[in-house]
């Protein structure tokens, strides 16, 4: 006689708020710049550039260092504003910014010998720049309540 095994039960799939799922995605845009430029420290003669004053064609100088942080702190920023701004706003602002940073991500290619390691890097970081992209602008929305009047209603009285 088989023993009936027991059944697994089905995992509950709760529904993630927008507002999460770009701050995740953001998080992870983050980590993904910083891994590529730190694994970068290991192509051979990054180092050396960078004790010589040079990244990339750029001179290290305080108006580089200081233009690498504006250029990374928006979507440090996009963190925070996804969760915090209204929704409207929100949405605006990730599509925006997203779209912008499509060509910001590509630029980094230029100029890099190891194409296999950025073009991944960059392939990556293009794949979470459109879930950015898509989540903002499937942004669910919600119909007005029969208890509470919609905004044309309330601009015509």
């Amino acid at each position: 006689m088989r023993t009936r095994q027991p059944t697994a039960a089905a995992l509950e799939d709760q529904r993630v708020p927008v507002r999460t799922k770009l701050a995740a995605t953001w998080t992870s845009l983050m980590f993904l710049y910083v891994y590529v430029d730190i694994l970068n420290f290991f192509t051979p003669g990054v180092i050396q550039e960078i004790l010589d004053g040079k990244v990339f064609e750029f001179d290290l100088s305080q108006t580089f260092s200081t233009a690498s942080l504006t250029l990374m702190s928006v979507p440090i920023l996009m963190v925070v504003l996804s969760m915090t701004l209204p929704a409207r706003a929100s949405r605006v602002t990730n599509l925006v910014v997203a779209s912008l940073y499509v060509p910001v991500t590509v630029f980094n290619a230029v100029g890099e010998s190891w194409l296999f390691f950025y073009g991944l890097g960059i392939v990556l970081e293009l794949v979470l720049l459109a879930f950015i992209v898509r989540y903002a602008w499937t942004w669910p929305r919600t119909a007005p309540s029969a208890t509470s009047p919609d905004r044309e209603t309330v601009r015509a009285r």
